[in-house]
């Protein structure tokens, strides 16, 4: 049976205005200074014993690395991870594809998410032209410059917009360094411009909730924050303006960004918070390239780390600091928690509100004092 690609110049894409969002930067930004919500004892004393080992890493110069999903920043935490950034806190940050989408959506048009349900059946689920068409702006802009996906978002979003250069400076470009590194980067804008319409010069585009981005906050305050997507996972892929060329190279310059974080590791803290998927698997294998690296070097693999995993589920109601569970326990297949505790540190698991976790740890390294109980 013959089968053709769809051609995506077909598709029909609508004003990020006419989607009904169904959440609002005002709305669910937390007050760093409001009183978190209680936790449970336990949790309690996970979230005190990850604010220890964070003041030691840090006194040490090694990394805290927060690798996050999509959810902690739509439950509002982008002020909190702000104040824990720019008390020197945290020195990297990571998260996937959907993550820069609602921050960008949130910075921009102070509103995100939408109901699935209903747009894959009408045929307009995420096919949204300013968010596919900024975002991929924002990457192919900041590729020219050496930045992954997440710097150069996070700097389109902070400045306001980015710089392209004339069609005839990218084709003298080209054709002068056909073996440059950038020389991929700039046809894939060259194809772009012509394609879209864009112009040369500084587009503007004002971002009004830019305190809402986590990705903006991040790069005003130099700290690197690196996205990890795939191809076809987000809604970015739903317009012609989609180039998984574009995505891939910035995903593969932030994988190595990430690895260099990880090299810094030695008795770190990784604090994973709702990322299922993409945290323990980029993890695994980032840990695994730099313990490459180091052993080829004469090096000792990176040890000394903790790992603090926390999400909603209940961790199979095994206890992780034990180790991994046997293949017939089905605890085994909770892939957040099991890579985790394979990955050389001291791995321990909180059933936690991401953004509860996130507030309670920063008041207390602020110095607002120990976690709320119930």
């Amino acid at each position: 049976m013959a089968v053709e690609p769809l051609d995506f110049r077909r598709l029909r894409v609508f004003p990020l205005a006419a989607r009904a969002s169904l959440t609002r930067a005002d709305d669910i930004l937390i007050d760093p200074d409001a009183e978190p919500r209680p936790c449970s004892d336990r949790n309690a004393d996970l979230v005190a014993a990850c604010a220890d080992r964070v003041r030691a890493a840090r006194a040490r110069g090694a990394a805290v690395m927060l690798v996050y999903g999509a959810h902690l920043l739509r439950n509002g935490t982008a002020r909190i991870l702000e104040r824990l950034m720019a008390g020197g806190w945290l020195t990297h940050l990571a998260t996937n594809g959907a993550g820069t989408i609602h921050d960008w959506e949130y910075a921009w048009h102070g509103a995100s998410t939408e109901s699935v349900e209903m747009g894959v059946a009408g045929g307009h689920f995420g096919t949204w032209n300013e968010t596919a068409t900024n975002i991929h702006l924002a990457l192919m802009a900041g590729a020219l410059d050496g930045l992954g996906y997440g710097r150069a978002l996070g700097r389109f979003i902070a400045e306001d917009g980015a710089t392209l250069p004339t069609a005839d400076e990218l084709r003298r470009r080209i054709a002068a360094g056909p073996d440059d590194p950038l020389t991929a980067a700039r046809a894939d804008l060259l194809r772009a411009t012509r394609e879209q319409g864009w112009p040369a010069g500084r587009v503007h585009l004002e971002h009004k909730w830019k305190h809402a981005s986590i990705l903006a906050q991040a790069w005003r305050l130099g700290v690197p924050v690196t996205v990890h997507p795939g191809i076809g996972y987000d809604i970015i892929s739903n317009h012609s303006v989609f180039s998984g060329s574009a995505l891939g190279r910035a995903g593969e310059w932030d994988f190595k960004l990430f690895g260099g974080s990880v090299e810094q590791l030695d008795g770190g803290v990784v604090l994973s918070v709702g990322s299922a998927i993409m945290g323990p698997q980029v993890f695994e294998k980032s840990i695994s390239c730099v313990n490459n690296i180091r052993h080829g070097a004469g090096r000792a693999a990176v040890s000394g780390h903790s790992i603090f995993v926390v999400d909603l589920q209940d961790g199979g109601n095994w206890d992780w600091t034990a180790g991994e569970p046997p293949k017939t326990n089905p605890a085994y297949y909770l892939r957040f928690c099991k890579s985790y505790s394979r990955m050389g540190g001291a791995m321990h698991y909180l059933q936690c509100d991401n953004a509860a976790f996130v507030h309670h740890l920063s008041r207390a390294l602020c110095g607002e004092g120990q976690p709320r109980r119930t």
